[in-house]
């Protein structure tokens, strides 16, 4: 097969399928990486989505014998470079502060991944520690969409997010803290999940990342895709604290059929942001394609005080960054200095960086009993639909934060006015996607985000499919593409 032939098998299969061209022996896994290798540097300079470049560790891998089978036998990806470290990789975490340290271990969802035959080609970019919504850092710049490159790519997991759907890879691995699968993935008109907490590994390098807020995944093209990453990587490792129930059947089981007649809660507005007109316009038309579909939809008002949420969320993240920054510290022998963090990550520490460990218990408390009572009110429904993001991807800058003597109130407001939808679901510890099912009439994706019971993932991935089904977004492909065959 010609490595046009392989372009084209790219520009029109998702993962799942690649793989089974791979185990038939019709595509080498070496003609899938160099295929990917050529997609990417097609892209990056317009971009700027890629940390480091493994091709040479990644042509090694593609030689062995366990690339060629696998439930993702061959098939190429990269992994965000926060807090998942690969093995003899650059551990940069978004920030100047690491240096030159790179990684003498992996994360165990990065050996799971190259156990179901992933080929790792590359790290993608994240801002500093993963606390914004735009893909910007100092150390690497900004990460721009590919729909508009004058936009953000949406943050953590912007570089995930935008080379996937430039179509250089069909996913892409995260994480996701307060949003960082399902903001990016709005952002770039791609599909982004969030599974519950405990269900996904976190170590060896963590127990736990944000008191169990964080946890990784990936963003996909595909619905199947995502599905089938969960039952490749999904599960405790060992010693983890605690672990959410895994389905019995393989997640990919969930998208068969479509799920039963269900009751979703619309949520339009939340907190004391404005959720602009494009953003409820698109939230209601995904109100009306699942009201079409078969289910019953209604208008509703969250049990939440979002200021209060936020100050104890910020608790919580400022803690563990200090954590970590005195760790980091400790692991090269001199202080991390306040020069060498960004602004943003300043402020985070100076107003939350030092809190007592009264007031930490008291976060994670508060977080708990959140969780009890969103689950309360999920009796009532099976599903919760809102927005993402209160308005279209932001102008790269738009949330930079340059003031150190911004309040953390301003901060926050300035990050979470832009989403406040999806980091409850982080503390709720309940499963989440954003499902690209609108386009604002300046052409930028707009997600419709869905949160579901806690641990019924099936019940979200077979929506999903459903809505694939439906309203496929596939054919949708942005302005900056890998793509061989021209739309």
């Amino acid at each position: 097969m010609s490595l046009q032939d392989i372009h084209q098998l790219m520009d029109t299969q998702d993962a799942v399928a690649l793989a089974e061209w791979v185990r038939r022996g019709e595509v080498q896994p070496g003609e899938l990486l160099e295929a990917g290798i050529e997609r990417l540097e097609q892209v990056e300079p317009q971009l700027n989505a890629v940390a480091e470049r493994l091709y040479e560790s990644a042509r090694e891998a593609a030689c062995g014998p366990q690339v060629r089978q696998g439930l993702l036998a061959g098939v190429p990806t990269l992994i965000k470079d926060l807090f998942s470290p690969v093995q003899g990789a650059a551990m940069t975490n978004g920030s100047r502060s690491l240096g030159t340290c790179r990684a003498d271990f992996e994360s165990e969802v990065v050996t799971r991944l190259r156990q179901a035959g992933c080929v790792m080609m590359g790290t993608s970019t994240s801002p500093e520690f993963g606390t914004s919504y735009s893909t910007e850092s100092t150390r690497f710049g900004a990460t721009r969409n590919p729909w508009n490159t004058e936009r953000s790519a949406g943050g953590s997991s912007g570089g995930a997010a935008a080379l996937v759907a430039a179509r250089v890879v069909p996913f892409a691995h995260g994480n996701d803290g307060g949003g960082s699968l399902r903001v990016p993935a709005s952002c770039c008109g791609v599909f982004g999940f969030k599974p519950s907490r405990g269900l996904m590994p976190s170590g060896p390098i963590m127990g736990e990342g944000w008191a169990g807020m964080g946890t990784p995944h990936v963003i996909t093209l595909s619905v199947r895709d995502s599905a089938a990453l969960l039952d490749a990587t999904a599960g405790i490792d060992l010693g983890a604290p605690y672990a959410a129930p895994v389905q019995v059947q393989p997640y990919v089981t969930a998208l068969l059929r479509d799920p039963k007649p269900l009751r979703i809660a619309l949520v339009e507005q939340l907190g004391p942001w404005a959720t602009s007109q494009q953003s409820v316009q698109a939230v209601n038309e995904a109100a009306r394609l699942c009201e079409a579909l078969g289910h019953r939809v209604e208008p509703v008002k969250l049990p939440v005080v979002l200021p209060d949420f936020y100050d104890q969320v910020f608790t919580i993240i400022g803690a563990s960054t200090r954590r970590y920054v005195d760790l980091l510290g400790q692991m090269r022998g001199s202080a991390v200095q306040a020069e060498e963090l960004e602004v943003r990550t300043r402020i985070i520490l100076r107003d939350k960086g030092n809190v007592s460990g009264a007031q930490y218990v008291g976060a994670v408390e508060w977080i708990h009993a959140l969780g009890r009572q969103l689950a309360v009110f999920m009796q009532d429904y099976d599903v919760i639909l809102s927005p993402v993001l209160t308005r279209e991807p932001v102008m790269i800058g738009e949330l930079n934060v340059e003031d150190v003597c911004m309040s953390l109130e301003a901060l926050i407001e300035r990050f979470h006015s832009y989403s406040p939808f999806t980091a409850l679901f982080n503390a709720s510890g309940q499963p989440a996607m954003s499902v690209p099912l609108s386009w604002s009439a300046n052409g930028l994706p707009l997600g419709a985000h869905f949160a579901g019971r806690f641990g019924e993932e099936s019940t979200l991935l077979a929506l999903a499919a459903q809505l694939e089904r439906a309203q496929p977004w596939r054919g949708r492909v942005p302005p900056v593409n890998a793509h061989r065959i021209k739309t």
